[in-house]
């Protein structure tokens, strides 16, 4: 497993207080469904799985009950009410977490459901030098300026320029300053130009296209463009040692050595995993199991075999087929094939006819050759699951 250190601590504020009127209807856009479940539950689930705490929600002030419905089921959230405009929405929503006083917050718009673990990383780790960060992407069209007539007035260099996606990221302190003392006479536009305002610098860090803003009714239907499959693919390998359980999808194998690692080390297990994470796009079994961390240690590997099923669930999809491969000089596999299939299947939701498991040497050539570790490689097929 890849080595992740564990996120530090951080607050979040999701701002879902506006009416969102291009999509259309009579129910906000942030209430309204996208990819199986409200376009507000999607980043919400994000943040309290990258480990937000506390978690705030800004509403309007008559959407109290869409937003409960919305986020039935999910715990430690707190909601508060916006203001008149965005910039007044999370003042709000920082003077809610003024009493706990967090160390660091990350600012959202409800409207960017696909939020990635991996901006909320680089963001954190911006904050270690700078008060703010925020997710830039290049802009890749030509611009130009266009006057009061319509027609084009003057070139804009998008080399110099970037455009902006949240969550954006602050100390607490910083930026819960630099909106109590914003004069409000002009809208600041976001955040970042609040903190920027006050002499703060704000870091400027890789975004993802993932972070679209959803907008007009066409966007809710997105998913209706997207791929209707996709592959993933996972490579693991563990030292065998002695004084060690072997343990290989997620079967208990008797052998003279086991596997030695973090959690229980099962190889098989942890490819798969792997696969069905890059399927999704969503990082990695060491983002979201560091093996930095205690909890973890001897931990069996199905449970993270199962969230990574579960997160491809929510992103709309299901797993369609396993094949797996296991390299490795002893012990020998096949007697073990049928009850590896009926876990693995068991632990997917799948019917056993959709996983395969072989297993290979290397002639006795490289380490797997030569008995000092197990590897394993597994490609997987995800199925959308929405029309």
């Amino acid at each position: 497993m890849a080595e992740t250190a564990p996120l530090p601590p951080f607050a979040a504020i999701v701002v879902a207080a506006g009416k969102g009127l291009r999509v259309g209807g009579d129910t906000p856009k942030q209430f309204r469904e996208w990819r199986g479940k409200p376009l507000l539950r999607h980043s919400v689930e994000r943040l309290l799985a990258a480990g937000a705490e506390p978690l705030t929600i800004v509403i309007a002030e008559d959407a109290r009950e869409y937003a409960e419905t919305a986020l039935e089921g999910l715990e430690g959230l707190d909601f508060t009410t916006g203001g008149a405009s965005r910039q007044d929405s999370v003042r709000a929503g920082l003077e809610a977490l003024a009493n706990s006083s967090p160390a660091r917050v990350l600012i959202h718009d409800a409207a960017r459901p696909d939020l990635p673990l991996a901006v909320i990383e680089r963001l954190l780790t911006a904050l270690t030098d700078h008060p703010g960060a925020i997710p830039v992407l290049p802009v890749v069209d030509s611009l130009a300026v266009a006057s009061e007539s319509g027609t084009m007035a003057g070139k804009a260099e998008r080399e110099v320029l970037r455009r902006v996606q949240t969550p954006q990221a602050f100390r607490f302190a910083d930026i819960l300053a630099a909106h109590r003392q914003w004069n409000g006479a002009t809208d600041a536009g976001d955040d970042a130009q609040v903190l920027a305002a006050m002499n703060g610098s704000v870091a400027l860090i890789q975004g993802d296209e993932r972070l679209k803003k959803i907008t007009f009714a066409e966007d809710l239907m997105e998913t209706a463009t997207r791929p209707a499959f996709r592959v993933g693919q996972g490579y693991d390998v563990h030292r065998l040692a002695e004084g060690e359980e072997l343990w290989l999808c997620g079967i208990k194998l008797e052998h003279t050595h086991g596997l030695a690692g973090h959690s229980d080390a099962d190889v098989a297990l942890h490819a798969i995993t792997d696969a069905v994470l890059g399927a999704i796009g969503d990082g990695d079994i060491g983002t979201h199991f560091p093996p930095s961390d205690p909890q973890w240690r001897g931990a069996r590997s199905g449970q993270f075999l199962e969230h990574a099923v579960k997160l491809a669930s929510e992103a709309g999809f299901a797993l369609g087929n396993i094949d797996l491969t296991i390299i490795c000089e002893a012990p020998k596999i096949g007697p073990h094939r049928p009850a590896m299939r009926e876990e693995v299947a068991r632990l997917t939701g799948l019917d056993e006819s959709a996983v395969s498991i072989k297993a290979t040497t290397t002639e006795r050539l490289g380490f797997t050759g030569r008995g000092e570790g197990i590897a394993a490689q597994a490609i997987v097929g995800l199925v959308q699951t929405e029309n």
